[in-house]
């Protein structure tokens, strides 16, 4: 968990799942490369949602994986959501387990709504804010079959968005949908 001496918040909390979580990414064959079917759901999240930016995260013990990435250049880097910010840093795939929303809700094993994340001190000052110029957040966790929460999906803007109980009910479907996805594909199906 990460601790700010100035703003006496806890930013990133503790994630005792993780080493069981890798080890079932592992055994699943995810989170280590990008792969076009996360891309293509990546696509229709923010299709679905109207989001410019969305993201199948598989999470580890230091960091996230972007397996799935959609941005508006349809680029599959996270390059031009790096570009919103003033700095030129490069989001590319990975970020840093304390920056974002992701790792909440893998902990939570809950999804969550920020509509503006300036309205909530626990989240205003995460990294994303200012590095990157996020400001609204819609995400769901991805928990398989033997009740680990792999990841996420989420989608985020540089806006306040009204996402609203229609937004949660949308994102908490689409990380069923995918679960059951993952499912086919670890049976042999896909």
């Amino acid at each position: 968990m990460t601790y700010d001496p100035t703003g006496h918040l806890l930013l990133t909390p503790i994630d005792r799942e993780a080493p069981v979580r890798v080890r079932r990414l592992r055994q699943l064959g995810l989170g280590e490369r990008p792969e076009a079917a996360f891309d293509a759901f990546a696509r229709k999240l923010a299709d679905v949602t109207g989001a410019p930016y969305s993201m199948v995260n598989f999470i580890d013990e230091k960091r996230q994986f972007f397996a799935g990435l959609h941005t508006p250049s349809g680029a599959h880097t996270g390059a031009d959501l790096g570009a919103v910010a003033a700095s030129s840093s490069d989001v590319g795939r990975f970020m840093d387990r304390d920056h974002g929303y992701c790792p909440h809700v893998v902990v939570r094993r809950k999804a969550l709504v920020l509509e503006d994340v300036c309205d909530y001190p626990r989240f205003a000052g995460n990294p994303v804010v200012d590095e990157i110029g996020i400001r609204s957040y819609l995400g769901a966790p991805l928990i398989d079959r033997t009740g680990i929460a792999l990841g996420t999906i989420c989608v985020v803007d540089t806006e306040p968005r009204a996402w609203g109980r229609a937004g949660l009910e949308t994102i908490k479907s689409l990380a069923a949908e995918l679960v059951e996805q993952i499912h086919r594909r670890e049976d042999g199906g896909i």
